[in-house]
């Protein structure tokens, strides 16, 4: 996942200070719309290196196609063919809507605080402070409590890779008679990965993301050959799968098609940026092709493996020397991004909390890398202390992005439109409140779930 690095906010104070004397707000047209002024945030972008519609959108699929798409079939599994795919349509539709949400409510702030852009957690905090009274005491900790989220976020995207590489790695190796524990597979992957976690320069990890991708791609083909052999008759397979798992479909689903981070990354480095949230633009056309994709590999992985399906369709394919490239393929895509995976959450956690307390030491180079240390060793005991990837995947997915992707976008519409620009009825309150009480039962159905069957691995 990529993610915007945030402004510092003595650069923020500087922009604020530009508004007119009187703080007006601007006003809005409509619902939804623009602030009356003639300051438009995209024309005082400055990107050095602008993409396309095309690129943007090759950027979109790259960073939803990740190890969410190879646990869809356990997702179909806990939720049932038919609830599956219908469920599929309504939650990448939910998802695609918040993030016009997102990008729409933020490009109000630019124009209202008259700024070029805004990270999602000063977002966060402008719209909160002129919201509602129930929520405007919640603005000075909206930052931490945003970067908090993502932090979390990207650490557990990170244990969801060692993971996914260690069971791959050992499944490989017993098909070969080389009988070795998992936890001794992810101690002799802790050096290699602790190496690729050591490089600070992002460019030097962008080869590596563009070779991981195509590595993906040419396994998950792979993948589908071997599915598409013999499939069952779709009557062997239920409809709805038990009640009490669905929450454990909707955090794998939201893990896999959430990727807020990435959208706003795309729509501040765009050429044509208002094209991004067009009606056929690169952000409904990237959503529809990916939620097709994943409701694709999660109807026929389920259809093929049903309750046999396990955390990730790479181990259910047949042993064998194809099969064993294949995981081979995958498991070196995710080991390689799993360098870029911490990127984010080390970005967050040194730009915003720790590089200006140590800014004037000559040892700031030395504590950033421990700090990169500090994570690596993180991941790796939590990922050795529960290998369960699925759970992980849903827990984080319904944990997260619940109120990431969901529920925050639609609280900063509410804020930002407060109180007279909610339409006829206050129509558009009524709507974020239902975001926002949806996203809260996810969180709260699917972290349990996770929770109970992860504390169940126990006992």
């Amino acid at each position: 996942m990529e993610s915007v690095k945030p402004q510092k906010d003595e650069e923020l104070e500087r922009a604020m200070a530009l508004m007119p004397r009187n703080g007006s707000k601007g006003e809005v047209k409509e619902v939804g719309g623009e602030p009356d002024d003639d300051y438009d945030p995209h024309l005082y972008r400055k990107v050095p290196h602008p993409t396309s519609n095309f690129e943007s959108l090759a950027h979109l699929l790259k960073g939803c196609l990740g190890t969410g798409i190879l646990a869809m079939h356990e997702a179909f599994h806990n939720s049932g063919w038919l609830s599956g795919v219908v469920n599929m349509a309504i939650i990448g539709f939910i998802c695609t809507y918040c993030f016009h949400i997102l990008v729409r409510t933020q490009y109000i702030l630019c124009k209202q605080y008259r700024v070029p852009l805004l990270s999602y957690p000063q977002s966060m905090k402008l719209a909160l402070q002129q919201g509602p009274r129930a929520v405007k005491w919640i603005s000075p900790a909206a930052v931490p409590i945003t970067d908090g989220f993502l932090i979390i976020y990207q650490l557990g995207v990170c244990i969801c890779y060692l993971v996914f590489v260690a069971k791959n790695v050992e499944d490989i190796l017993h098909s070969y008679g080389v009988e070795i524990s998992l936890t001794k597979v992810m101690l002799f992957m802790f050096l290699p990965l602790l190496g690729i976690n050591l490089l600070r320069n992002l460019k030097v990890l962008a080869p590596l993301s563009t070779l991981a991708n195509i590595v993906t791609f040419i396994g998950l083909g792979v993948v589908l050959y071997y599915v598409f052999q013999d499939l069952p008759p779709l009557s062997e397979r239920p409809m709805f799968g038990p009640i009490e798992k669905f929450p454990l479909y909707f955090g794998t689903v939201l893990f896999a098609l959430e990727a807020v981070g990435v959208v706003i990354a795309l729509e501040n480095n765009m050429k044509t940026p208002k094209s991004f949230g067009s009606r056929f633009g690169v952000l409904n056309v990237g959503m529809t092709l990916v939620t097709i994709m994943y409701g694709f590999v999660g109807f026929f992985g389920y259809l093929k493996y049903g309750a046999d399906s396990k955390d990730s369709i790479s181990l259910n394919i047949p042993k064998g020397l194809i099969p064993d490239i294949t995981r081979g393929l995958f498991t070196f895509a995710i080991f390689i991004s799993y360098g870029l995976q911490c990127y984010v959450p080390i970005s967050i956690i040194w730009d915003n909390y720790v590089s200006e307390k140590v800014k004037s030491s000559r040892h700031s180079t030395r504590y950033q890398l421990i700090l990169r240390i500090v994570i690596t060793i993180f991941t790796f005991m939590v990922a050795a202390a529960v290998p369960e990837l699925g759970l992980f995947i849903s827990l984080f997915g319904a944990f997260c992005l619940s109120i990431l992707g969901l529920a925050f976008p639609a609280l900063m519409e509410l804020c930002v439109l407060y109180p007279d620009k909610l339409g006829k009825l206050n129509w558009v309150m009524w709507k974020d409140i239902g975001l926002i009480i949806f996203a809260m039962i996810g969180l709260v159905s699917g972290t349990y779930s996770s929770l109970r069957n992860i504390i169940a691995t126990f006992q």
